[in-house]
């Protein structure tokens, strides 16, 4: 005879493994939405490197250093950040090569295009006026 469990008749949910987990992450840690935030005040003149006569004159009138950031995975984040902020998903190849390259997904750089430039992917809403 046959038991049928009618308390669980569905599977549960499956669960993943770690690197499977990895792959899905979508969000940022605190961090790294500090760097987000802290890149909207750059330039697209910050991404580029500082030429001779730029460090002469940075020196001589007391311009600071520039903002990069010393981790590689935090630069990448900013370099993507302020990119985005400023093209939207129109980004170099070579910096999202470099974006993935550091450890993050294709997820997250969705995030962070939608979450600077405050577009919304597959929204079909429209506001009708009245």
């Amino acid at each position: 005879m046959a038991y049928l469990d009618l308390d669980s008749m569905f599977a549960g949910p499956v669960t993943s493994s770690a690197a499977d987990t990895d792959e899905a992450q979508t969000g940022f840690s605190g961090l790294e939405w500090s760097v987000i935030a802290l890149a909207q005040r750059d330039t697209l003149a910050s991404l580029a490197e500082p030429g001779r006569m730029s460090r002469a004159l940075g020196s001589l009138f007391g311009r600071g250093p520039s903002s990069r950031l010393a981790d590689p995975k935090l630069e990448a984040l900013r370099r993507a950040a302020v990119l985005a902020r400023h093209r939207g998903f129109a980004l170099p190849m070579s910096e999202i090569h470099n974006f993935h390259s550091v450890g993050f997904s294709e997820a997250q750089m969705e995030t962070l295009v939608t979450s600077v430039t405050g577009m919304r992917v597959g929204r079909t809403d429209q506001r009708i006026a009245a």
